[in-house]
């Protein structure tokens, strides 16, 4: 309002108005230039977060950061296990003696200081999942003092006393840690918080995650079953509970050398008519997946076979539909035996998340079957990502990118935080910004998308190098990485030979 009938007044000093707007427009540049400068710092943030990996050189062990610079130069004899790489917490073993299995342990954080140095052994809580790929509880440390064990978090936070004669993930299962006191065994969460009372012989997982409950063993040696409540749902009088075989209530359980399907009040539901049950399929009334002579089956709850032991192998994909194998070719068939897809692939997998069945010919390229049975791509399957709901395929030279609904995109609609993607043009790869204007000239042979780290493989005359999230070249291609299943660069530093060690070198 003031401003507004200051300048409906006649008489203006023209001298002090052309300074205010000059001071506006000055106001107005700095505020664009330190914008500029705070997205471009963000910008690059985004691309160089801290993340941490484990490097090997001459046969040494070290660590560098997402710059590619060396943190912790590498100097170890053995391996320096990183359990969360976004945390400088870098856990080294020493003085290791091979013939006593003895040697010692340290936590050092990127400074190269010793940290947490109040315990005897700092370890990581190592795990597997099914393929035999190990990894790491990324929130919780196993540390040990006065002969016990205990455990932390990242920061050095006592979770819980070191009281325990042992500490050990359950196979296949985050979250999800199992303790030993006086001869007893129980189940901690990464907080320390006891999931099932310390007081059995054993405790096994019964599914993929640790809501799905523990498959326990009382001082009998009999068998039960205990959910994330500490509940009982099964009473432990079985001589075996069969894992990730239950559904709808029921479970598969052994009696004097016998599978049976039982309630969780213990009311029996089959024991007869099938060698083996492989699965309790998704609807109550379709009943279970069977073996009976070495082929697979249907039979329903009730004893019913609804389709005849004569497949090679049954596996549900969702309710009422089956992917099956038969004269060594999967097919996808329902619980009515009618076939949906014909049988002629060497394996088939379905997507949840994405209600899609990939299935894989005998030259190694995929069919994308929607939930139709209708064949809508076909390609060389690079990448399938769940959370950002996407598919790649390679379809002749070309790279595509489809959603869950097959529609076609762009590269930069599925790399969000990628600022270079690579371009191919007259046989030839350069890099292009998110606009299509060139930043790398088509020069290479080949190359990859830029990584999580900023950094893209780049391939000429036979040889791979590294460019980072500007287009500057960082490595010269050098390296032969014919004999590597994955290209992949942290500034000169590539990732090694064997993909489960996770770790980077230098060649």
């Amino acid at each position: 309002m003031s401003r507004g009938r200051r300048y409906e007044e006649r008489k203006l000093n023209l001298k002090k108005v052309f300074a205010v707007i000059l001071a506006i427009i000055v106001v107005i540049m700095f505020i664009f230039i330190i914008t500029g400068i705070l997205t471009k710092d963000k910008e690059q943030v985004k691309i160089t977060s801290k993340d941490y990996a484990v490097v090997l050189q001459d046969n040494k062990w070290g660590v560098i950061d997402s710059n590619g610079s060396n943190v912790i130069d590498p100097s170890y004899e053995e391996m320096i296990t990183i359990p969360n790489s976004k945390n400088d917490v870098f856990l080294c073993i020493y003085d290791v003696n091979y013939e006593t299995g003895e040697y010692k342990t340290k936590a050092l954080n990127s400074k190269n200081e010793e940290i947490f140095t109040q315990y005897e052994q700092i370890e990581a809580i190592s795990n597997q999942d099914t393929n035999k790929q190990v990894w790491y509880e990324d929130q919780v440390l196993k540390v040990k003092k006065d002969g016990k064990y205990g455990i932390i978090n990242l920061s050095g936070k006592e979770l819980t006393p070191c009281q325990y004669d042992s500490i050990m993930a359950i196979e296949g299962i985050k979250n999800t840690i199992k303790v030993t006191k006086d001869g007893k065994v129980g189940v901690l969460d990464n907080e320390g918080k006891e999931i099932l009372a310390i007081q059995y012989i054993d405790v096994k997982n019964l599914g993929k995650d640790n809501k799905e409950g523990f498959i326990v063993k009382g001082e009998d040696g009999k068998y039960g079953i205990v959910d994330y409540s500490n509940q009982i749902v099964l009473e432990a009088k079985y001589d075996e509970v069969v894992k990730e075989v239950y559904g709808n209530d029921s479970y598969v359980v052994k009696q004097a050398g016998k599978q049976v399907l039982v309630k969780k009040d213990g009311t029996e539901v089959l024991n007869t008519g099938y060698d083996e049950i492989k699965g309790i399929l998704k609807n109550a009334e379709n009943g279970v997946i069977y073996v009976k002579s070495g082929k697979y089956g249907v039979m329903k709850a009730s004893g019913e076979v609804a389709i005849p032991a004569e497949y090679e192998e049954l596996k549900e994909a969702k309710s009422g539909i089956l992917i099956a194998k038969q004269n060594g070719k999967y097919g996808v068939i329902d619980t009515q035996k009618a076939t949906k897809v014909e049988p002629t692939y060497t394996s088939i997998t379905y997507n949840e998340k994405a209600d899609l069945y990939i299935a894989e010919k005998e030259d190694y390229s995929n069919d994308i079957i929607d939930n139709t049975f209708v064949v809508r791509q076909s390609g060389i399957l690079v990448d399938s990502d769940d959370d950002k709901g996407y598919i790649e395929l390679k379809q002749g030279e070309e790279y595509k990118y489809y959603n869950f609904k097959f529609e076609e995109k762009n590269i930069a609609e599925v790399h969000t935080s990628n600022n270079l993607f690579k371009s191919k043009k007259d046989g030839k790869y350069g890099f292009v910004n998110k606009d299509g204007k060139v930043i790398v000239d088509y020069q290479y042979d080949d190359a990859t998308e830029q990584n999580s780290y900023g950094y893209a493989g780049v391939k000429k005359d036979g040889k791979w190098g590294s460019i980072d999230n500007k287009g500057n070249v960082v490595q010269e291609p050098t390296y032969n990485l014919d004999d590597y299943l994955k290209v992949d660069f942290i500034g000169r530093w590539h990732l090694g030979k064997d993909m489960n060690m996770n770790y980077y070198n230098q060649l």
